[in-house]
């Protein structure tokens, strides 16, 4: 008898051109062992579709990470089509703005922590962990949050809160138990992470789902369980037994509370005896003002502003050692991780990786070098690169343009240059960024370029060096009468994905941006890529980075890119030269199978499962007017 499989995948596509021996050959390795491979797909190749084939197949939670919110939304939505009856997860940094704590000592300048967090975001973070805690067919999309500090595992289940019917409970032991786990009670009615009572019935509001649970005690026991939905008040569902997470990932039990501030006394002691031995008197004084106020909240509420920074002591970690992350959340088996890592548009986010560590460190060493924090807050940090690969277990790397790194440390490469769709790599056209002769830059050029493309329902993306140089032009096309709009990392997180979806759908005609209009993103719409300024060598003008924007046209059978150039760089030609040799193949192969190419074709959906009010409706429409 055949085992069950985990995931179900669903699609009208079955895998074609390159697909079916990608798929084969990943799938092999990864059975017999091979600890990382690579897919190497051109943009449109269907790489996210490999990538479901061999997750089908190997039956494993699975942790796939993107380099940017915007990439990780549209592949949350991707794998949710493909795998609609099995546990699809989205875990990126819940903040809308973020200023890290930190201190300039030359200005005497402390910049207290400042975050605005986005609720629907947190929703989804605790809905990918209670999803990991509680099943296995679970595939979890994130961005590089997954390597941040999270909070011990352990803690959070062992927190959690199991209601069968008829269990016996007091009403006051479950108040009580619900307000140890960090649940807020309000006499309102409960949002995420609240409950309220009304005599022997509880309602309270679960931080990962769109339900409330109403519980109702009788004679000391739960005589039932129902899911009500918050906006109709209506019963969707009876149930016999319930597990209640707690609201947030950093939780505590008591004795864990008192010793851990037992051990942050001792740390104070040792550090203020370090200052005053140094003649430190000011930081002295102001570490211990800190550090006793954090620790008197720890013992009266447990929990503090900024607890995360006591997290070393909270967990028993020893000094140095790696922090428990997302990944800690995952399973293992017999002392190895037991899931599997894609890791998409590697060439960004393997380096990503590996930079986060020292930033994070230095802005913390200067925090505890002048007193505003403990020793111990340097353990507060993401994971070390070689820390991170040591809890993934086997990864495959994804990429139209894999680094070194992942070529030199790949047992296999599996290439994808045939697309399904037969689609051949745009065109290139290079022309100057300006002719002196005609008194012509690259933005009448664009310009022109953009009626004529606008006035066959096209799109356009255009890609420029700066911010500033993005929203500069949007506004200048917007004065000559062009529907324009931009996209860079200053716009937040839920906004990003709403631009692309209108942009998908035609309310503007051309997006402007820097760096995130490069990897992975889906606009089979766009007919037309131009990048300004393709000469100026660098991060933003190398190889790999033309060779991504360029993709951007890939998805449809019009597209065709300008690079606007005064000098040919080694960049701008290595990139050309490996678009002829995809070009060449692609050709061949459509001519020996009498394909003809044809654009793709993708429904305009929602990346992310959001609920809104009227009132935040209408907020997001002021924003894109």
């Amino acid at each position: 008898m055949t085992q069950k499989k985990l995931f179900k995948l669903k699609s009208k596509y079955k895998p074609a051109g390159d697909q079916p021996e990608a798929i084969k050959k990943l799938i092999a390795g990864a059975q017999r062992g091979d600890r990382y491979q690579t897919l190497l797909g051109v943009t449109g190749s269907g790489k996210t579709f490999t990538a479901a084939n061999i997750i089908a197949e190997l039956d494993r939670p699975v942790l796939v990470m993107a380099p940017n919110k915007a990439l990780a939304a549209q592949l949350y939505r991707e794998y949710k089509n493909f795998f609609p009856e099995n546990s699809v997860n989205y875990f990126v940094s819940y903040y809308d703005y973020y200023q890290p704590e930190a201190y300039m000592p030359i200005t005497d300048t402390y910049i207290d922590k400042e975050a605005m967090i986005n609720e629907e975001i947190d929703r989804l973070r605790h809905q990918a962990t209670t999803a990991l805690s509680s099943r296995r067919d679970v595939i979890v999309v994130s961005s590089v949050s997954c390597i941040y500090n999270l909070g011990l595992p352990s803690s959070y289940l062992e927190a959690t809160l199991h209601l069968d019917l008829n269990k016996y409970i007091v009403r006051g032991d479950l108040i009580r138990q619900l307000v140890k786990i960090q649940f807020e009670r309000t006499t309102a009615l409960p949002e995420r992470g609240q409950f309220r009572v009304r005599g022997d019935v509880f309602e309270i509001q679960p931080a990962g789902e769109k339900v409330i649970y109403m519980i109702e005690l009788e004679n000391q026991k739960v005589k039932s369980i129902d899911l009500v939905d918050p906006l109709t008040r209506k019963i969707k569902e009876s149930l016999k037994e319930i597990v209640i997470f707690p609201p947030k990932h950093f939780v505590s039990a008591k004795p864990e509370i008192d010793k851990a501030i037992k051990d942050i006394e001792r740390e104070l002691a040792e550090q203020l005896r370090y200052f005053k031995k140094k003649k430190l008197y000011l930081e002295a004084e102001r570490l211990e003002r800190r550090t006793r106020y954090d620790m008197e909240m720890l013992r009266t509420i447990g929990y503090c502003h900024g607890i995360e920074n006591y997290s070393r002591h909270l967990s028993g970690k020893l000094a140095g050692e790696a922090p428990d992350t997302l990944l800690a959340y995952f399973p293992w088996k017999d002392g190895k991780p037991d899931f599997l890592t894609v890791i998409d548009e590697s060439h960004i986010a393997v380096p990503q990786i590996r930079g986060m560590y020292a930033g994070d460190r230095a802005r913390k060493e200067t925090l505890v070098k002048y007193g505003w924090r403990l020793p111990s807050a340097l353990d507060n940090r993401p994971l070390r690169f070689e820390e991170f690969e040591k809890r993934i277990g086997q990864a495959i790397f994804t990429s139209a343009t894999p680094s070194d790194w992942e070529i030199k440390n790949s047992t296999q490469i599996a290439e994808q240059v045939i697309r399904p769709t037969g689609l051949i790599d745009p065109p290139i056209k290079i022309r100057p960024v300006f002719n002196k002769e005609k008194n012509y830059s690259q933005i009448d050029d664009i310009m022109a370029e953009t009626k004529e493309i606008v006035a066959k329902g096209e799109r356009v993306i255009i890609n420029t060096l700066t911010k500033k140089q993005a929203e500069d032009l949007h506004a200048f096309l917007e004065q000559k009468g062009f529907r324009s709009n931009y996209l860079h990392s200053d716009v937040k997180t839920l906004q990003r994905t709403e631009i692309l979806m209108d942009f998908r759908r035609g309310k503007f005609d051309v997006l402007i941006g820097v760096n995130l209009l490069r990897e992975g993103l889906d606009l089979p719409e766009v007919t037309l890529v131009a990048i300004l300024d393709a000469d100026r060598e660098g991060f933003l003008r190398s190889e790999i980075s033309l060779m991504q924007t360029m993709g951007r046209a890939a998805r449809n059978v019009s597209g065709k890119v300008i690079l606007y150039a005064d000098t040919i760089t080694g960049s701008i030609k290595r990139a050309v030269k490996e678009v002829d040799r995809r070009r060449k193949i692609q050709a061949e192969y459509n001519k020996e199978h009498n394909i003809d190419p044809k654009t793709i074709i993708k429904e305009i959906e929602e990346f992310l499962d959001l609920d809104y009010t009227e009132e935040e409706t209408l907020k997001r429409g002021e924003v894109y007017k």
